[in-house]
């Protein structure tokens, strides 16, 4: 399959065109991946609230009570709890790592054995974070292992 990008000009209205000799399923995937907004989560810091696109974000915490969410330089506090945002994002490169933590997949660099059935992975900004062993078939399964 080719794929061709081109600039355009902000007057321009952006569009994408996709030529295929049938519509099959792969095709329909594309188009309703295409078709979905950017998912936002609203989160707070400084009581100021800001939009933030899933794709930049880290991971999700759950700390005292409270649920925060990390991105390279920032961290912001959000509303909904855990298990809200593991729902929101369950058709996203998110899952769930531990008890109190949600991943972003498309985030980590390495991802390692570690002790007990863990495995430990190193996200792109250099944390890192455990993955229970209950959750490690989740990741297995995302990384196609």
């Amino acid at each position: 399959m080719k794929i061709s990008i081109e600039e355009i000009s902000r007057e321009l209205e952006e569009e994408v065109l996709i030529r295929c000799h049938e519509i099959d399923e792969e095709i329909q995937e594309i188009v309703s991946k295409l078709k979905t907004e950017p998912a936002i989560v609203l989160g707070s810091q400084n009581d100021r609230v800001h939009r933030i696109n899933l794709r930049d974000i880290y991971y999700f915490e759950a700390v005292d009570g409270k649920v925060f969410l990390y991105c390279k330089d920032n961290v912001f506090e959000v509303k909904q709890k855990l298990y809200e945002l593991e729902e929101m994002c369950k058709e996203k490169d998110f899952f769930r790592a531990t008890k109190s933590t949600i991943l972003n997949i498309a985030k980590i660099s390495t991802v390692h054995p570690s002790f007990s059935g863990r495995f430990e992975a190193v996200l792109d900004n250099g944390e890192r974070a455990i993955i229970s062993r209950q959750y490690v078939p989740v990741l297995k399964k995302m990384l196609g292992l």
